[in-house]
């Protein structure tokens, strides 16, 4: 894990929990020099607890994201060799249920905050004249579903500005890859429970009796996490590409993932968004 008989160092976003708190501890025990963020104190706290240097970070709030950078320079002596953008959430709703504020926010925490965080790496990296830029995408960021347009819409966002980025950084050293998960075992559906209910209109939208019979299912499912792997099936891709001398581009972990990303190369989108529609 050395460079120059240094320790590597990575920043890794949204510790909290699930994906993002595996990852850390994980990325620690493997020799990494891990520094982690998290948006609250117990979290920050219960990170530093277990021996990761950790510090808060809300992507919605850019001043964080200066001094969450400016606080990981500072230990590393101004290096870094990777980026693992992971934090942010699910805003649920059909589109014309959507408020544009609700809206905004997703893309503030999904979109333009880790794009704030990865410009400031940017510049270190290509000082370095190596790194490797993670993004924890969504299968959403390539194959939508309804009642998710906002979160769709960030992945999508994400999905087109990294593969651009990528591509601009050739030849650099630096590489850029995209996670693309399925379902997780995570905090995730908790959250997207409660923000659906915050900020949709159950009650007066035409999507009633289908928000319903969906809000049903997913409470059963958030109870058993019947069928969903682990966060260690995205630390395991995770290491391919910070390690791999050719890390890929696009890495879509879990079985429906990797066949949404078949069925959407193989199937007209006249057959293809019709069969999307009636997936929940």
């Amino acid at each position: 894990m050395s460079e120059n008989n240094q320790q590597k160092t990575i920043l890794v976003t949204g510790c909290s929990s699930g994906i993002g708190a595996w990852c850390a501890r994980a990325l620690k025990a493997e020799g990494w020099h891990v520094i982690a963020s998290a948006r609250t104190d117990e979290d920050i706290s219960t990170l530093r607890n277990d021996g990761i240097e950790a510090y808060y970070l809300d992507y919605a709030d850019p001043a964080s994201i200066e001094a969450f950078f400016a606080s990981a320079m500072h230990s590393t002596g101004g290096r870094c060799d990777a980026l693992f953008n992971n934090g942010g959430y699910g805003q649920v709703g059909a589109v014309e249920d959507l408020p544009v504020d609700a809206l905004r926010a997703q893309f503030d925490a999904n979109f333009f905050g880790w794009h704030d965080l990865t410009r400031r790496v940017i510049p270190v990296m290509r000082a370095q004249g190596h790194g490797r830029i993670v993004q924890c995408s969504s299968i959403l960021g390539l194959v939508p579903m309804r009642f998710r347009g906002a979160y769709n819409a960030s992945k999508h966002a994400l999905e087109g500005l990294s593969i651009t980025l990528a591509m601009e950084l050739q030849g650099s050293g630096i590489h850029v890859s995209l996670i693309e998960p399925g379902a997780i075992r995570s905090k995730f559906r908790a959250n997207a429970l409660r923000l659906f209910h915050r900020h949709i209109d159950i009650e007066a939208s035409v999507h009633a009796r289908d928000y319903q019979a969906q809000l049903s299912r997913l409470e059963k499912q958030e109870q058993s996490n019947s069928g969903k792997l682990g966060p260690e099936a995205v630390h395991e891709v995770l290491m391919h590409a910070l390690t791999a001398s050719r890390p890929r581009y696009h890495y879509p972990v879990t079985r429906a993932a990797k066949l949404g990303v078949i069925a959407r190369r193989l199937l007209p989108a006249r057959l293809f968004y019709p069969f999307l529609a009636r997936q929940d």
